[in-house]
């Protein structure tokens, strides 16, 4: 194998070049097809377009983090076409650089992306994808409820504009329907404070928490004992489920502790370890994103037709993720293991892509 550090060098940079080009290119077309979208759901919300524009930025990162893979494929393969067409690819190939040397300086930024994309970028986006699902909750769908785990507990808010309850509880049961060693703080408008019920448990029913043991207290503090109190609610076994943080909403470095707490509160941790094993196998992700942008390219080279070549590239793209997201949704459901369902598509990809190179390079 023949080392040159100014090849490598050289073909890392306009590998990440293309894969900018194609990405920036991406996040300009969703940028502007989530507006269209976000206008269209907040028709006759009264949303001003400041707050639409601003929403469409803070869904852009977490958006990005999607497109990301498809910009390296599809960045791959028009830097691969290029230097083909320039003639900068066959004149190192034929100089014996085999497609194994000249794959390795991608290959490596595309892992380093990958890395840089789970560590750092993915807290910014967290960030940013919160600050929307809040205001998504508040301009869109109207949602009241809002339900925090933390190693203390489980926090529930819910109400509307005249009152306010928030719940906390030690220990849940039954996804969230059975609450022990409660205690509910009471507001009225404006957030004033209204009372206190301390009770020894809770059950969801129909449109109301039954409290069983309940000590309820006025804003003066006088208690009363009741052996069944019930305290009404709106929410549902569905709405207190999806109450729960997106995994999107958290950050790579957050989410072991909030796994740990979701389950030692008594709640379902599946779908936060499948997408903390998706950011484990990113890297290797895009490593499979370069192999299959190469044997396409490669075929483009001896074939020609980069109309073929993009046709396939997409083709190939959109299978994966119809094969990560058909993963995503046994993983979640339990028909697979968690971390097979995070990463078989990765480990599929890169199996594909390395042997249509074996193929088309040694075949």
């Amino acid at each position: 194998m023949s080392w040159s550090w100014t090849l490598y060098r050289y073909l890392a940079v306009q590998f990440f070049l293309g894969v900018v080009v194609i990405y920036c290119a991406f996040l300009a077309l969703a940028f502007s097809i989530d507006v269209v979208d976000l206008l269209n759901r907040t028709a006759g919300h009264s949303v001003s377009t400041s707050v639409i524009v601003g929403m469409a930025l803070l869904y852009l990162p977490d958006l990005g983090q999607k497109l990301l893979p498809f910009a390296i494929l599809l960045g791959g393969v028009f830097t691969f076409v290029r230097l083909t067409r320039s003639q900068e690819l066959v004149a190192t190939r034929a100089a014996g650089v085999s497609a194994w040397d000249f794959l390795m300086p991608p290959l490596v930024v595309a892992v380093i992306m990958g890395v840089a994309m789970v560590t750092l970028f993915t807290p910014v986006s967290a960030v940013m994808y919160g600050e929307f699902a809040g205001l998504e909750a508040r301009y869109i769908k109207g949602q009241a409820s809002q339900l925090a785990v933390s190693a203390n507990g489980l926090w529930l808010r819910q109400g509307d504009e005249k009152s306010q309850s928030v719940i906390h509880a030690l220990r849940v049961s039954g996804q969230g329907e059975h609450l022990e060693d409660v205690i509910v703080f009471l507001y009225g408008a404006n957030d004033t404070f209204t009372g206190r019920i301390d009770a020894k448990s809770a059950q969801l029913g129909d449109h109301y928490w039954q409290l069983a043991d309940a000590h309820v207290s006025g804003a003066t503090g006088s208690p009363t004992h009741h052996d069944s109190y019930r305290l009404p609610t709106t929410l549902t076994p569905a709405q207190i489920q999806e109450s729960f943080a997106a995994p999107d909403t958290l950050s790579f470095w957050d989410l072991p502790g909030y796994i740990r707490a979701a389950q030692a509160a008594g709640f379902s941790a599946n779908r936060y370890q499948l997408y903390l094993y998706t950011l484990y196998a990113l890297p290797a992700l895009f490593a499979a994103m370069v192999f299959m942008a190469a044997s396409f390219s490669l075929t483009q080279a001896r074939e020609g037709g980069t109309a073929k070549v993009v046709m396939f590239s997409a083709a190939s793209g959109f299978g994966v993720y119809f094969f990560e997201t058909l993963t995503e949704t046994l993983g979640r459901s339990g028909a697979v293991p968690i971390l097979l369902a995070a990463t078989a598509p990765a480990i599929a990809a890169i199996l594909i892509g390395m042997t249509l190179v074996f193929n088309q390079e040694d075949g």
